[in-house]
């Protein structure tokens, strides 16, 4: 399509600044951003739409237009809600760049100009994919009658013949046409596209994943005002949903590259209603935070949790168990917030990865607070438990949480971003929820004293020596093991004589001759020439209790 075809439909309430010349570029698709260098995310022919969030005074407009054009962008159009009246700095800049400007009345959504502009392109150029634009409203409604992204993927394969899945940043499946993906597929192809996101590559990314080659293109949302990723990559890099496409776009024509990234476009309208929907969840877990943080009376939290329960449990008829569970995303510089990140990934990490579809976070309110993301996960009673106990089916153990997704976060995170994550027991009432939020937040300091991108503490290690090893300083735990081992490799090396297993088996069977001489499949008196020789290296007994502790721990510790 043409760019004076834009000012042709009225619906669109685009005005003329400058470039009238020009309107005979051509449109190849179209993009939301208010990055103030949007480079990275431009292929040429675009119409750049932005809410001018990137200005912040008259010698920005400049830049920002230079890249543009410098880009091959076919027009910009700007919107008028944020500043009121276009800029005059703006105009000028557009001027001596040949850049055709728009004005965008602030009555009329970016979504509908989107809509449009992929509607006409992909009618133009795919006329055999025309159903897949012609049927995009199904995007925007819930509920079975609307379908979601699985209606243009299932159009995608009988009209191109193309296999293609929605993937969250996880790895798991929101939407599919055909057979699912197998889980390490799903995890590889996350993986391969936050570790292309990371380092700046261009897409689609291409991958080979057991002599099949996939095509991965980002979906970014289209909300008005929102760009593809914030001011930072690392803002949204681990929010954004991707598109898998099973084939090679590397010798696709321009004309079907534009088409799926139409493609990405319209998907990417499921993902704002998603994003719209997990409000109320979110204020709901907001509000019981604060109750909670605040030391209000158990009976006022009672009753925000009842307000809560049919939200995240609809048709429960008992009220339910609470875990709460902590996360934090620390970025190396610290210039970047990591409280909305660690949102929208503790949203995804808490669904269960073998559930596919949109819509299983509806159960998951999580709230954030500067750095800190806090969810509020509520657990069914089970059947007989008198109330008072969550059965091993329903409670949540961090390990679990994070052993399908470390993959991909640890690519995502690349080498200056960290997830910690901490767990707390189950609650049944008001009153303890506190200490569960507690017991949540010093499990996630545990974590975070681990090495590691991606850690997770269970509130089970708040009761064990596990806690207290963590915060031993570093110079301090290379001293105390020295001294202890060091003595024991050193003969090992040079004698093959196996002191530091004989030692470790020997503490595990609790000082047992017996028992640690079956598990080494030694003699009795082979044994006792080993520990012997353990303690004459070291000066200690290992019959007396604070010399076995010492060994313990500096065996935990090396």
């Amino acid at each position: 399509m043409r760019l004076r075809a834009l000012l042709e439909t009225e619906a669109l309430g685009l005005r003329l600044l400058g470039g009238e010349e020009e309107l005979d570029r051509t449109v190849r698709g179209v993009m939301t951003t208010d990055l103030r260098d949007p480079s990275r995310y431009l292929s040429g022919g675009e119409l750049v739409l932005t809410g001018l969030a990137w200005r912040r005074n008259s010698a920005d407009s400049e830049p920002f237009v230079r890249i543009l054009a410098s880009a091959g962008v076919a027009g910009l159009a700007a919107g008028e809600a944020e500043l009121g009246a276009i800029p005059d700095d703006l105009v000028s800049a557009c001027l001596r760049n040949r850049l055709p400007l728009f004005a965008v009345n602030e009555d009329v959504a970016f979504a509908t100009i989107t809509e449009y502009v992929v509607r006409q392109v992909s009618g133009e150029r795919a006329g055999d994919l025309a159903a897949v634009v012609d049927r995009h409203r199904r995007l925007m409604t819930s509920g079975p009658a609307g379908g979601g992204p699985d209606v243009v993927l299932d159009l995608l394969t009988t009209d191109l013949d193309l296999r293609a899945w929605v993937l969250s940043p996880t790895g798991r499946q929101i939407a599919g046409a055909g057979e699912p993906l197998a889980p390490g597929i799903c995890a590889a192809l996350a993986s391969e596209h936050l570790a292309a996101v990371r380092t700046g590559r261009r897409g689609p990314h291409r991958i080979s994943i057991q002599g099949i080659t996939y095509s991965l293109f980002p979906i970014r949302g289209v909300a008005r005002g929102a760009g593809p990723g914030g001011r930072d990559v690392r803002e949204s890099v681990l929010s954004d949903w991707l598109l898998a496409v099973e084939a090679d776009a590397g010798d696709w024509p321009a004309e079907r590259l534009d088409l799926l990234q139409g493609v990405t476009q319209l998907i990417a309208v499921e993902r704002d209603r998603r994003d719209a929907a997990r409000t109320v969840r979110r204020r709901l877990a907001q509000e019981v935070l604060e109750l909670v943080q605040t030391g209000a009376a158990p009976a006022e939290i009672a009753a925000r949790l009842r307000v809560a329960a049919p939200v995240l449990l609809p048709g429960l008829g008992t009220a339910p168990h609470w875990q709460v569970v902590v996360a934090r995303v620390d970025w190396e510089g610290g210039d970047i917030s990591g409280g909305p990140v660690a949102q929208s990934l503790l949203e995804e990490i808490l669904v269960d990865p073998s559930v596919s579809g949109p819509e299983p976070s509806d159960r998951i309110a999580v709230a954030h607070a500067g750095d800190e993301a806090i969810a509020l996960v509520p657990l069914p009673a089970l059947p007989g438990d008198g109330g008072e106990e969550t059965g091993p089916d329903t409670a949540l153990h961090a390990d679990a949480l994070l052993a399908s997704v470390r993959e991909p976060l640890a690519a995502g995170l690349a080498d200056d971003g960290r997830l910690t994550l901490g767990v707390s027991a189950a609650v049944h009432s008001a009153e303890g929820l506190r200490g569960a939020l507690e017991e949540a937040r010093h499990a996630r300091r545990v974590a975070a004293a681990r090495p590691g991108r991606v850690c997770a503490a269970g509130h089970h290690e708040l009761a064990s020596h596990v806690l207290l090893l963590p915060f031993v300083p570093d110079d301090v735990r290379r001293a105390f093991t020295a001294r202890l081992l060091d003595p024991l490799r050193d003969y090992d090396r040079r004698h093959r004589a196996e002191l530091i297993p004989t030692l470790e088996a020997f503490l595990d069977c609790d000082g047992s001759w017996t028992r640690c001489a079956t598990r080494l499949h030694l003699h009795v008196n082979t044994l006792r020439y080993r520990v012997g020789r353990i303690e004459q290296l070291t000066g200690r007994d290992l019959s007396r209790l604070e010399d076995k502790l010492d060994f313990f721990l500096a065996l935990r510790m090396s």
